[in-house]
């Protein structure tokens, strides 16, 4: 049984202010993680790049797609070690590297299923990240394209929270929790007090509907790459209509304090299906 799949963006998990790892936040939500949940990880690249420039002082030279590579493979050892030292000692910590191809192949999503459930009986957390260690963005398209000329659906796991919501889905999680830089998701992304605190209606399809209005008021993201508040409203819709419920909230805030409904933050679900 998986309670929660939770996610944390790249730039959550930076002092930028220093230029390094926040490892503060590191520890506070690494000592929160347990069997029974599925934790999708960004960060790596962004580490990676840190960890480089800290040890030979300059930015890697080359080819965006080849040095964001090479930043991802140095960080994903840095991102690793740092949740090893921190998640609670009793429990196995297990990396898990996913692409596209996965979550559009049956038998490859079938056992990524298989495995993250067994999990929580083998006292182990998963710490799920996209493989971009591997993953050439000229032949991430050219695969996507022609996936899309043999099926209708297709994943593409661009961003880390499709990645989750996705697994969300596969697992039928109870909750999928996003942490974001923001507190989640604002008619004015520049006004505090317009936080939309709940997204919800009887049926899936409402709130779908919902959905779609809110995010025509969304614009921008926290970073250059990053898809943004509207992103995330797209991403979680299967979600909605799996049953499972998706809180959006700051990565401030403490896991429990966000499923409770304690910190601020955006709830979407269905209230009861008719």
């Amino acid at each position: 049984m998986i309670d929660l799949v939770g996610k944390i963006g790249s730039m959550a998990l930076i002092d930028s202010a220093h230029h390094t790892i926040d490892y503060n936040k590191f520890a506070r939500l690494s000592r929160q993680l347990r069997p029974g949940m599925v934790w999708v990880s960004s960060g790596a690249t962004e580490i990676g790049r840190l960890d480089y420039i800290m040890r030979s002082g300059r930015e890697l030279d080359g080819l965006p797609d080849e040095v964001k590579m090479d930043y991802a493979a140095q960080g994903q050892t840095v991102l690793m070690q740092t949740y090893r030292n921190f998640v609670d000692a009793r429990y196995g910590v297990r990396q898990v590297l996913v692409e596209h191809g996965h979550f559009n192949n049956p038998e490859k999503r079938e056992s990524i299923r298989q495995m993250l459930l067994r999990m929580p009986a083998q006292n182990a957390v998963p710490i799920i990240n996209y493989n971009d260690a591997v993953s050439c963005e000229e032949n991430r398209k050219m695969e996507i394209k022609q996936l899309q000329r043999e099926k209708s659906e297709v994943v593409e796991l661009v961003d880390n929270d499709e990645t989750a919501a996705q697994i969300a889905c596969l697992v039928k999680a109870k909750t999928l929790l996003i942490f974001s830089t923001l507190s989640g998701i604002y008619e004015d992304v520049k006004c505090p007090e317009t936080l939309i605190r709940e997204i919800s209606a009887p049926t899936a399809a409402e709130v779908l509907e919902k959905i779609d209005k809110i995010k025509l008021l969304c614009d921008g993201a926290s970073r250059a790459g990053a898809n943004g508040a509207r992103a995330k409203l797209e991403y979680i819709k299967p979600c909605i209509t799996a049953g499972v419920r998706v809180i959006i909230a700051g990565a401030d805030s403490d896991i429990e304090e966000a499923v409770s409904g304690k910190a601020d933050g955006t709830r979407i679900f269905v209230t009861e299906e008719k």
